[in-house]
Parts: structure tokens; sequence; C-alpha cells
């Protein structure tokens, strides 16, 4: 079982490593699209209306990616999150505490600096969420390019914290981001979940029960009032991740080798490029250090996350309610801390929830472009600081190769 989980973990790093390299050329496609004379049809693009009448959907195709192809990525993160919370590194409490209580110092501090630097400012009511979660896909990617001297144990404790936080991003996007609530379609989305659950526990396995399922949660979901991305999550906290003694792989498993590919490949990539088309002229790089509402998410993604992370973790790891992991030195938790403040996924979309209806939308644009410049700054620094530990780690390495048996 721990072979198999392992083996499960290089997987989704080398598929999220991928995915986060081409998230990264679809925001530079984006960036250079939006901000060359060719601008207006990136515009006219975004705001394509894609209807389907007899469901009275009627959503752009920027809505689209973020309202349907982010929930395969949420269902992905939330097959990832049962599989570590019962087979993985979360399963046991040793090992589990040190990502959760990082995790959690990395959601409270950048919540707090930012509601702190933006108080009073239209939209921080809702806005100071912006900076609470880690991107996996990029922060897993720049790990990988520049952190493969660094012990496997940075990986884990990386893609544990992510989850987590994650986890608590999705939380609060359904706590602060449902306005209105249809009872009863939340009881016909609570029944597809239902009937999900016992799918699982019948062991059913044609996707023609689960593919109807999923679409059903999410319709009920939307016309619910609440995000429909999490309609995902929930069915995959509800899928199993331990095989029967006649599988060769449990669901959650099988699910995640099909469906991982999709969304570290095509959705998160397709996100990006619809999200991040953001003009960057004199002005906005003005206001991004002096307006209060940039100011909040940098100082919260960039400070917040790396205080909250490396800081809640050191105190931890001093008084004993947590371990380092293996390998790993407080540098080398430093660096991952950094990388912690790669907020982009996630921060892009409550950026949108957030700030959407304010305004002329300058304010949403703002904040995207607070977001990108932050995690950029982020990857650069992170980057240089786990090239510096990798040396280290590799001279270390090579000293003990030396030494005489």
């Amino acid at each position: 079982m721990i072979t198999r989980v392992r083996s499960e973990l290089t997987r989704y790093l080398r598929t999220e490593t991928v995915g986060g390299t081409l998230l990264l050329a679809a925001a530079a496609i984006a960036l250079l699209w939006v901000n060359s004379p060719w601008g207006d049809s990136y515009v006219t693009m975004t705001e394509t209306v894609l209807s389907i009448g007899p469901l009275h959907l009627e959503l752009t195709l920027a809505d689209w990616t973020k309202d349907g192809l982010l929930a395969v990525f949420f269902f992905v993160a939330g097959l990832e999150l049962k599989r570590e919370l019962v087979v993985g590194e979360l399963a046991d409490p040793k090992r589990a505490a040190l990502p959760i209580i990082a995790a959690l110092g990395g959601v409270v501090t950048p919540a707090l600096i930012a509601f702190t630097v933006g108080h009073g400012v239209p939209g921080m009511d809702r806005g100071w969420a912006i900076p609470v979660a880690t991107d996996i896909a990029f922060a897993l990617a720049v790990l990988a390019m520049t952190g493969s001297r660094i012990p496997a144990s940075a990986r884990v404790f990386l893609l544990s914290l992510a989850v987590v936080d994650d986890l608590v991003a999705i939380i609060l996007i359904a706590v602060l981001f449902t306005a209105t609530l249809s009872m009863l379609w939340l009881l016909a989305a609570v029944a597809c979940c239902g009937a999900w659950a016992l799918a699982q526990h019948r062991r059913i396995r044609t996707p023609l029960v689960y593919v109807p399922l999923a679409l059903l949660s999410w319709y009920a979901l939307h016309e619910a009032g609440i995000h429909p991305t999490l309609a995902g999550v929930a069915l995959g906290l509800l899928t199993r991740v331990r095989p029967d003694p006649d599988e060769e792989q449990a669901p959650a498993t099988r699910l995640e080798h099909l469906v991982q590919p999709v969304s570290a490949g095509l959705c998160v990539p397709l996100f990006a490029l619809f999200a991040s088309g953001v003009p960057l002229n004199a002005e906005v790089f003005g206001e991004l250090f002096t307006d209060r509402l940039s100011l909040a998410i940098i100082l919260g993604l960039l400070l917040g996350k790396t205080i909250g992370i490396f800081g809640i973790s050191w105190v931890a790891i001093r008084l004993g309610v947590a371990k380092r992991p293996a390998g790993l030195g407080y540098r080398d938790m430093f660096a991952l801390s950094v990388l912690g403040a790669i907020g982009f996924t996630v921060s892009l979309l409550v950026a949108e929830l957030a700030l959407g209806d304010i305004g002329d939308g300058s304010a949403e644009e703002l904040a995207k472009a607070a977001v990108l410049v932050t995690s950029m700054a982020a990857s650069l620094a992170g980057s240089a600081l786990l090239l510096r530990r990798g040396r280290v780690h590799q001279a270390r390495r090579d000293a003990d190769a030396l030494e005489p048996e």
C-alpha cells in the first residue's frame, strides 16, 4: 500500500508539473494578447456568450472556464485530498500535523494582513480572501524546475500544505459567495452526492451512472446559488480510495489517472488564458504600489503567506507539536514558504467573485494584476532560494560520497 501511494504521489507531481508549465504559458499568452494591438479580440473572445437554452444557462466563455472547467480541477483536488486523508501523508496524525498547521498559518496571516491594509476599500469585505490560497500546479512546477536537488520530503510537504490550503479556500468560497440560496436545488445537489456515495458503496463502476450524476450535481449547485465548482470537491471526497481485494486500483486512483491530465493539461490552462488577460500599463503599475486594494493583496500574499507558513511551522516544531520533514532544514522550509506565496488559480477566481460586480471592473483588473505580479515575484524569489539550497544539499551528498567506508 505504501509503495502504491508513493508511486501515485510521483505520478501526481509529474502531471502537475507539466500542467504548471502549461498554466504559465497560457497566462503569458493572455497577457501578451490583451496588451497587444489585438487586445480587443481577446476581450471579445472572453465575453462571447455560450448558452444552453433548455437549461437557461447563458454564460460567457470566461464564465464557463471559471464555473465549468474549474469544477474538474476541484474534483481532482477532492480526490487528492481524500487520498491524502485516508492513505497518504495526512492519514498519520504526526506527519499531518505540520502541513495542516502550516496551511492554517498560511491562510489566517494573509487574510489578517489583507483585511487590515484594505479595510474600508470597496470589495474588501470579501476580497480579503484573495491571498489565502496557494496554487498547487504553479508551485509544484517551480519546485520541480528549481528544486530537483532538494530532498523529496519537500515535495510531499508542499503538496500536503497546498491541498489543505485549497480545502480552506473552497470552504471560504462556499461561505462568502453564496448570496441567495435555493433550498430545493440544494437538496437536489445533496441527493446527487448521496447517489454518488451509494453507487460507490455498491461498487458500481459504469460511467453511465457517474457522468450524469456529476453533471446534475454541478447544475443543481449552480441553480442553488452556490459556486458550482464545489460539486467537484464534494464528489471527489465521496469517492473510494481503498481498493477491494479484487481491484487493482481504487476508483479514486482510476479517476485521477483519467481526469487529472485533462485538468492539468486543459482545464486549468484554459482558465488561466481567460482569467489572466489584464491590461498592464504605466497607470496599472503605478496603482499596484499605491492603491490599498493591490497593496492588501501583494502584502497578504508575499508577506502573509511566507510569514504565516514558516512562522507557525517554526513555532510548532520548536514546541514539539510537529516534526520537521526528514532531510529539510529551516532554510529549506523558508524557501518552500516563499513558494506558498504563489497564488494563481484560486486567487484569480476569488478576485473575480469578490470584485467582479464593483464599479467598471477596474478593481477586479487591478486585483488580478496584483496576484499575477506577486505570484511571479514569489516564484522568482523561491526559485533563487531553492537553487541555493539545492547546491548546499548536493555539496553535502558529494562530501558524504567521498568519505571512506
